[in-house]
This record gives structure tokens, C-alpha cells and sequence, in this order.
């Protein structure tokens, strides 16, 4: 499932995705006929509109075959948000099936592809974000757990790590000072541990802290950790 954000603004972490999971032996399958995975309308409280995005999507990915994620948020709503979306609708079995079957890339690798230590070499200092939606999750420990068997990568460590980035999906439209607060805060703590880079498992968090470290003129590259674990087999020569 490429999302939203992946389609809008980080096309080259889908690709990276794709190009990981291939090294791993899988053989990738994007339904072009997918679009989102609803959360936006099912966060503005516009559960109609959510319903048939949920139904279209889960109509796009039928069948049995693992649905893989670059994005903690949008696994999050499917293993969450469509089973409440749904409740006490004539197909509200279909959420439950639909989420056992839908992983967070670097869950997938760890938990269900069972690979724990990544090769390459990746020599960058980096601020790794553990985004809100991916609690009660295994996507933190799981991309941990790859960042730091990588070679020359070193994850430096800052106050505040649970803390919101102050993102919220449409919260950052509700209330965009407060949300704006609470990212230059999380930023703060992020920079004090002098990163080369910040890197994460959400696009929408990286997009957010993204654009305030723009606005504010601070030359921070920001990654997705799929890019990170591409450009890690790259550097050995074990991707083209």
C-alpha cells in the first residue's frame, strides 16, 4: 500500500520499499487502483466518507497475500480505525481480516520475515522518531532494532522521545499553533543530540517536522527508514 504522502511527496520512499522488499525475495504487487487507507475523513469525524474509502480499499487488496506499509499511521488505522468505522455494519468482519493480514514495513521484516540485523553501511548520525501511532505497536522496536545492527550508523539519543511531533493528521489544521508548538519542542530535543539526520517510520510526521525546520531556515535532511535501508545495501554494492 504506497499512501497518500507517498504518493504526494515521498515517492522515493515507496520506491525504497519496494527495492527492500525485493532484496528480502518478495515479490511486490501495487494495485494501481488504491488511493488511501480513510483516515483523514475517519479523524474529521466524517465516518460516511471514511466507510467507502475503507470498502474500496479493502475491495482493492482482496485476497490473502500480506499488505505492506511504509507509513505506521496508515497501518495503525487499519488495524484500528476500520474495525471502529465499521462496527454494526452488515460487513464489519471484513476489519478484522483486513488487518491481520496488513504489516508496517519494518514490522514485517523483523516479525514477519524474521530478518533482525540489516547489512550495508549507512555512517550518519541519526534522530529517530517514534511516532504516536505507532504505540502499542512493534514498528519502534522493530526499526531500532535495523537501524542499529546497520554499520557505521549511530542513533543518538534526546530528551522527550514519546513526545508528540504535534502532527495530528487534521489536528495540525484544528489548532496549527499549538501543533506547530509541539513540533519546534520536539525538534529541540531532536537537534540537541546533534543528528545528521531525522528519520522515521511516518511520513506525516516527517513532512511536519519537515516543514517547520524549512520555515526556520535549518538544513536538516529528513528520511524515511526505508530509504535508509536501501541506501545501506547500496552502499555495499548489494543493490544497483
Amino acid at each position: 500500500m504506497g499512501t497518500c504522502l507517498c504518493d504526494a511527496f515521498f515517492d522515493d520512499a515507496a520506491r525504497a520499499t519496494v527495492e527492500v522488499l525485493e532484496y528480502l525475495g518478495c515479490t511486490v504487487h501495487f494495485p494501481e487502483a488504491q488511493t488511501c487507507c480513510a483516515q483523514p475523513a475517519f479523524n474529521a469525524g466524517d465516518w460516511a466518507a471514511a466507510r467507502r474509502v475503507i470498502r474500496h480499499t479493502v475491495g482493492v487488496f482482496d485476497g490473502e497475500l500480506p499488505i505492506v506499509i511504509p507509513s505506521g499511521s496508515c497501518a495503525h488505522m487499519v488495524y484500528h480505525g476500520y474495525d471502529l468505522a465499521l462496527e454494526g455494519e452488515a460487513d464489519a468482519d471484513a476489519a478484522p481480516r483486513f488487518a491481520r493480514r496488513t504489516w508496517e514495513l519494518c514490522d514485517y521484516i523483523v516479525n514477519g520475515l524474521e530478518v533482525r540485523e540489516w547489512p550495508g553501511t549507512y555512517r550518519k548520525k541519526i534522530a529517530f522518531h517514534r511516532s504516536c501511532h505507532t504505540r502499542g505497536t512493534r514498528t519502534a522496536e522493530s526499526a531500532l532494532a535495523l537501524l542499529g545492527s546497520i554499520d557505521g550508523l549511530e542513533l543518538c539519543t534526546f530528551g522527550e522521545q514519546e513526545q508528540c511531533c504535534g502532527f495530528g493528521g487534521t489536528f495540525s489544521v484544528a489548532f496549527p499553533n499549538i501543533s506547530a508548538k509541539m513540533g519546534r519542542i520536539k525538534l529541540e530535543h531532536m537537534r540537541d543530540g546533534d543528528p545528521d539526520a531525522i528519520a522515521g517510520s511516518d511520513m506525516a510526521c516527517l513532512l511536519h517536522l519537515g516543514g517547520i525546520l524549512d520555515r526556520e531556515g535549518v538544513a536538516l535532511p529528513r528520511v524515511h527508514i526505508a530509504q535508509i535501508l536501501r541506501d545501506a545495501l547500496k552502499s555495499e554494492g548489494l543493490l544497483s
